[in-house]
């Protein structure tokens, strides 16, 4: 017997995105959803509702992500599931996450319309604080569910306002059951917008990820001392900021020579007490690389830890913690193969 051949409604997904951008949407057609915000809490109790009216069974747990299922013809297979995020960084796309998300609800949608049941379950998940602009770090539930991340350090949390992580998700009113956490799937699947520009410059309008690069993330904290800055000669100064931007230059110059391939980036830096008058007595900033090659990353982390010693500190005191890692992680090998199969690349 052939299989169905479903093709889902291309213009319903559109307008299921635009109707999502109103939650948050910016005036250049952008979102700023940040999670657990009213404006994340508007899109979940929307997202919700499209998922009920498909009948299927909406459940959340205790990190506040959600799950929504539509019944499969063997109950016994793990589930098949396709998900993303509806958070925000502030100014982002509308596309970025949620798509991922909506184009799981639109293959329910399609499932649904024509009679169709899935072999296994379908999961339409939406994934909480995945970018990580409100509470660091990013990809926390997730990293939570996979163990990366302790929860009560997740939980404990706070914004640039000193609210909670566990307070904010108790606010908007999505805390569920750790027994709703998804334990097994026979694959995940996300299509996802990440805002680069390689497909662009490429001329190509779809790909297929092989991997998630290994990262890591650490938090530089230069200290130096509070002057005048107008009574105060020049060497007899401890200028964290100086210091700071002597390691920024130097890290920039070292890491640029590992491999075309290294992207690395200084994305948060904060100078006290941030006042014209007064030289700077403390600098906090993070340096971020990501590579596919666990080598590589070896070698930018050995570089981070050198830069006390190979840059002017200034008279400064240097500290370098590691914020967190990951591992690069390869992809199901016969998802990509059928995927690539799928989109003729």
């Amino acid at each position: 017997m052939e299989k169905q051949k479903l093709l889902i409604n291309g213009e319903r997904l559109k307008n299921t995105i635009e109707e999502f951008a109103n939650f948050g949407r910016t005036e250049r057609g952008g979102v700023t959803r940040l999670a657990l915000t009213e404006e994340d809490r508007l899109a979940r109790d929307y997202f919700c509702k499209c998922c009920h009216e498909l009948e299927m069974i909406v459940k959340v747990d205790d990190m506040g992500n959600i799950y929504a299922t539509m019944e499969g013809v063997d109950p016994s297979k793990p589930p098949i599931v396709i998900g993303s995020h509806l958070d925000s960084v502030k100014k982002g796309g509308r596309f970025d996450g949620a798509l991922g998300v909506l184009a799981g609800l639109e293959v329910a949608r399609t499932l649904k319309e024509n009679n169709v049941k899935p072999s296994a379950q379908l999961v339409v998940m939406n994934i909480t604080n995945e970018e990580g602009a409100r509470f660091e770090p990013s990809m926390m539930a997730s990293g939570v569910l996979s163990g990366k991340f302790d929860k009560d350090k997740m939980l404990a949390k706070k914004d640039t306002d000193g609210l909670t992580f566990e307070e904010a998700l108790n606010k908007i009113g999505y805390v569920g059951e750790i027994e709703a956490r998804i334990k097994e799937a026979t694959a995940f699947l996300e299509i996802h917008i990440e805002q680069g520009p390689i497909l662009e410059r490429e001329n190509l309008s779809v790909a297929v990820v092989e991997s998630v690069l290994g990262m890591v993330c650490y938090e530089i904290v230069v200290t130096g001392e509070s002057d005048h800055a107008g009574t105060t000669p020049m060497d007899m100064r401890k200028d964290a900021l100086f210091a700071a931007t002597n390691m920024i230059v130097k890290a920039r110059s070292k890491l640029r020579t590992l491999d075309s391939a290294l992207v690395f980036t200084m994305g948060r830096i904060n100078a006290f007490p941030n006042i014209h008058t007064v030289i700077p007595n403390k600098v906090v900033f993070t340096l971020e690389a990501r590579h596919k090659d666990p080598a590589i990353i070896q070698k930018v982390e050995e570089i981070i830890l050198a830069l006390p010693e190979i840059s002017d500190h200034e008279g400064c005191t240097i500290t370098a913690e590691k914020l967190w890692d990951r591992q690069t992680v390869f992809l199901m090998k016969n998802c990509v193969t059928r995927l690539r199969r799928l989109v003729n690349l």
